[in-house]
């Protein structure tokens, strides 16, 4: 079997995605064995297969990253599970300095074990997102717990002018934007890679009250 990074550099270019050069394709790699090894003795992801990791987290990640608009300095992963946006995010993204937040324990402890040893420009929040008081740049949700409550508490993490970056299936995307509330406005929808209906929605906040 081929190694790791070069089937995930041929799985992102089957995307239509620009492939990761050495030093980030390596990253990645160590990445997915830090991943494997903490999910064989507990359950940080359901899809527990390489190539299932990599298909889905990784590449839907890394083209989530690259959607990002420039200009974002400060990014909250919400409810960040094993790191999906946002370690990737950080990996691809070095100029954002991310915060990942988890209110599972263990899985807080695994993201600090791989930020530890991915050097990666990323902080670990071990609580819950909504008892943040910082406002972000961006702040990303995919498959969080109770999607629409979460999105709904998020909005006041975004500081005005700022993105909330939503990876959901088409299906639920309306309910999504909805609970984001009066203040978000949604122009930009981009179809994720992997063909199952998945899509990045990013939403702006208003710098003012729409009257």
């Amino acid at each position: 079997m081929q190694p790791a990074g070069l089937r995930l550099n041929a799985l992102l270019t089957e995307s239509g995605l620009e492939p990761l050069d050495t030093v980030l394709t390596e990253q990645f790699e160590n990445y997915l064995l830090l991943l494997l090894r903490w999910n064989a003795r507990m359950n940080l992801t359901a899809i527990r297969d390489e190539e299932g990791i990599l298909r889905r987290h990784f590449v839907e990640s890394i083209a989530c990253a690259r959607a990002l608009p420039a200009g974002i300095h400060t990014l909250l992963d919400f409810g960040s599970g094993a790191g999906f946006p946002g370690i990737p995010i950080a990996l691809c993204r070095p100029e954002i300095v991310v915060t990942l937040a988890e209110s599972q324990g263990k899985k807080a402890a695994f993201l600090n074990e791989a930020v530890r040893e991915l050097r990666i420009t990323a902080k670990v929040h071990s609580g819950r997102a909504e008892k943040l008081c910082t406002e972000f740049d961006c702040v990303t949700l995919r498959a969080v717990d109770k999607m629409e409550s979460a999105v709904q508490a998020s909005g006041r993490l975004v500081r005005p002018g700022g993105w909330m970056a939503l990876m959901a299936t088409k299906a639920e995307l309306e309910k999504l934007k909805s609970a984001s509330g009066v203040e978000f406005s949604w122009s930009s929808i981009v179809t994720q890679p992997g063909g199952e209906g998945q899509l990045l929605a990013l939403g702006v906040r208003a710098i003012s009250l729409p009257a």
